[in-house]
């Protein structure tokens, strides 16, 4: 029998996919054919083939990209039993765990508590936890929230442990009564089981109550500290809600409320809206480094419930299972959502983008850093390079002025971390560390901590860790260790999608490029490809805008830019377009989604780009050009995602947002290029050449891609298109079609 001491803690599996390689060239094939055909026919053809190779010519290096991200396709095997068997239970090491809210309006106390509550609960000795909820809104609802949740957490982590309860957020586990009961359970287990149903619906209705304001808040005592304060004008507030005196590996965890200081005049308050986000993550960071400590750190949104009660086993097989702990910085679990609504009608779910691209990427140099679900090393976050093991005299002068702090990034970066006896022994220095003005002449967020400088500023802070020679790694547990819920509608949908790619954009254009760190640090080739392939998100907008124009002005000029039926590469466009979506609808299929999933999926990859991509570029371009600063925009959270709309569930909307006439503008664009076909206005034809069935099926595509907005032009209230985006719209499309009349790009040739 073999030693358990001697058996790996995890295992990679590779996936040869020899079908899709296979097909993945034939199309490269093609694509590079119909370039060659491009150049060939340059003479014989108008301004609108150069336009066409250029879009071609993008659109073939991203498929060259998209087959170096799926060429090593791994997946990962856990055995958390082999790791309970090496390590005893008082030999875990410690993990920091944070949650992030910024606005109880856009992201409501009740799913924050749940978040926390499913955290406190996870099956891990309770005494290697403390949990660090950062409010970067300085709410005293929040606060209230987590007193409250935490009262109910004495009841509801050990009855979770006691019956292992699998799902631990309360509103997920009480929705649905005959699948707690199934298995003849005991009727001592039922009547827990009541009791502990009617405790969360009094803390739904309480904090329900004061979300409303029925309950007025009594600011003394512990919630003194909120009286007299502004959201923009407060000091640090650190709160210790629970805490785990007597070291019971059986009772809660520590948590402990956290809400930075924010002056007026501190330049990450009052420039680039987006710091926010990441100057509550170092905050909270060395918060914990003081209080707790832990070598290990897990951070999570504040609408990323545990789903799997084992998840933290399942990560430290991995960290814990790297040779001397210098092969992974982090374990990236896959972002997975709740109560999705089926058919992922806005495109937003990812399933196959991470199954297929995720693994493929994972297989290179690791995962990128997603800012939720993901267990970091907290000496990695301070700086530390792979066998950088003496680590950190210089180190050591960037993290600031607090003597306490340093000697805690100290013991941490030498693996000497031990937590405190008292949480209240550090909360004066713990306040110190926390004021905004802090990391003045310091390296965080430049070399120690999370990376300023994007609004994705997790992307950033991934690569700046890979770059140091670091590989990550993905953890996919079955059940999936965490899930959230998906923005649902047009409008969330699309301000999600801006702000990534203006974030991303950020980081291509900066002095963060991932060419640099390939030519002058430790990011593999490869591993620099998968960043620029996700980075450069938003340039797409441009080649897919211009391709999407092409079919219209073909047809309203009675021009052409795709073969000729006469011409032998005719079938070349076919063949690609038919593969293509072949193959892509094999991946949905072996993913285990349905063909509708596959079709929603497809038209949102075409309206996604020429509207929030776009719009991710403009902002970056003025950001650029000093016009203007990109601003952190929040997407509001909703417990359930599921059909409070009944039949309209899933249905796009719509609202004022200037994002959305670009779209509609192409719809309008292309409805004109029919209806011109249609009735016979197109101009004579340049030598008989003119607009061919070819650019009448694009022109058709399209239009059935932008069926949402076709049926937003007719619908009412938030289902419909608001008549200032249609008269915009039109506007822009009738004068696309004058210049098309009047000064269309001539047809002959160059």
């Amino acid at each position: 029998m073999a030693n358990p001491n001697s058996l790996p803690l995890h295992e990679r599996f590779e996936h040869k996919n020899t079908l899709h390689k296979v097909m993945e060239f034939i199309i490269l094939f093609l694509l590079l054919s119909l370039l060659v055909y491009r150049l060939l026919s340059f003479n014989n053809n108008g301004f609108t083939w150069l336009i066409a190779f250029l879009c071609e010519l993008s659109f073939t290096f991203n498929w060259i990209i998209t087959i170096n991200n799926k060429w090593n396709i791994v997946e990962y095997k856990t055995y958390p039993d082999r790791l309970l068997q090496r390590v005893a239970e008082h030999e875990l090491p410690p993990v920091d765990m944070f949650v992030t809210t910024a606005d109880p309006e856009l992201e409501p106390p009740i799913i924050t508590i749940n978040t926390v509550l499913s955290l406190l609960a996870l099956d891990y000795p309770a005494d290697k936890l403390a949990c660090y909820v950062s409010d970067d809104g300085c709410s005293p609802l929040t606060f209230y929230s987590l007193v409250e949740a935490s009262k109910f957490a004495k009841l509801w982590v050990p009855f979770c442990k006691k019956y292992d309860v699998q799902v631990r957020a309360p509103f997920r586990y009480f929705s649905n009564n005959n699948t707690m009961f199934a298995g003849n359970k005991s009727n001592e287990f039922k009547r827990e089981w009541k009791t502990l149903k009617d405790e969360y619906e009094q803390l739904s209705r309480k904090v329900e109550d004061a979300v409303r304001k029925s309950i007025p808040f009594d600011l003394s005592g512990d919630f003194g500290v909120f009286s007299d304060i502004e959201g923009n004008n407060h000091p640090t507030i650190i709160k210790v809600v629970w805490e785990n005196k007597v070291g019971a590996s059986n009772g809660l965890p520590h948590l402990v409320y956290i809400s930075r200081e924010k002056r007026p005049n501190h330049p990450h308050h009052s420039k680039a809206g987006y710091a926010h986000q990441i100057f509550i993550d170092n905050m909270s960071t060395r918060v914990s480094g003081l209080m707790t400590n832990a070598p290990f750190m897990l951070n999570v949104d504040c609408d990323m419930l545990v789903n799997n009660p084992n998840m933290m086993f399942h990560a430290m097989c991995m960290l814990l299972g790297s040779k001397n702990e210098t092969e992974n910085a982090f374990v990236q679990f896959p972002q997975t959502f709740y109560d999705g609504l089926k058919d992922d009608p806005f495109g937003n779910q990812m399933t196959v983008l991470w199954k297929y691209a995720g693994r493929g990427i994972s297989g290179i140099q690791g995962p990128f850093y997603l800012g939720t679900g993901c267990v970091h090393r907290r000496k990695v976050i301070y700086g530390l390079s792979p066998n950088d093991v003496k680590m950190t005299n210089e180190l050591l002068k960037t993290f600031g002025n607090s003597k306490e702090f340093t000697k805690s990034a100290d013991d941490a970066l030498r693996g000497k971390t031990e937590y405190p006896d008292m949480l209240s022994k550090s909360m004066e220095a713990a306040h110190q560390v926390g004021d905004c003005g802090y990391e003045y002449g310091t390296n965080w967020g430049k070399k120690v901590g999370w990376m300023y400088g994007s609004t994705t500023e997790d992307v950033l802070t991934g690569l700046s860790i890979h770059k140091r020679g670091w590989t990550s790694i993905v953890c996919s547990p079955d059940p999936p260790a965490f899930q959230g819920c998906a923005p649902t509608g047009g409008p969330a949908s699309m301000t999600q999608q801006k702000r990534w790619a203006t974030g991303l954009l950020e980081v291509l254009l900066s002095k963060n490029c991932p060419i640099f760190h390939t030519l002058f640090a430790n990011l593999k080739f490869r591993m620099f490809l998968a960043y620029f392939w996700l980075l450069s998100w938003g340039l797409r907008s441009v080649p897919e805008l211009c391709y999407a124009a092409l079919p219209a002005y073909s047809i309203i000029t009675n021009t052409h830019f795709l073969p000729k039926g006469q011409e032998p590469t005719y079938y070349i466009p076919i063949a690609l377009f038919v593969l293509y979506h072949v193959y892509t609808l094999s991946e949905y299929l072996q993913t285990g989604l349905s063909i509708r999933a596959w079709w929603n999926n497809q038209r949102m990859g075409r309206i996604i780009p020429m509207s929030a991509w776009l719009f991710g570029v403009v902002g970056v371009i003025l950001k650029l050009s000093g016009r203007s600063e990109t601003v952190f925009e929040v997407t509001r959270k909703d417990q359930s995602t599921s059909t409070d709309e009944g039949t309209e569930a899933g249905t796009f909307t719509f609202d004022k947002s200037p994002i959305f006439v670009p779209p509609t503008t192409i719809l309008l664009v292309h409805l004109t290029a029919l209806a011109t076909a249609l009735f016979r206005l197109q101009p004579p034809a340049h030598d008989g050449l003119g607009s061919g069935p070819l650019e009448v099926v694009c022109s058709v595509w399209l239009v059935l891609c932008l069926w949402p907005f076709l049926k937003g032009l007719f619908g009412a209230g938030k289902y419909g298109i608001p008549l200032s985006t249609i008269f915009k719209s039109a506007g822009f499309t009738l004068l696309f079609y004058t210049l098309c009349t009047n000064m269309w790009l001539p047809s002959h040739p160059l």
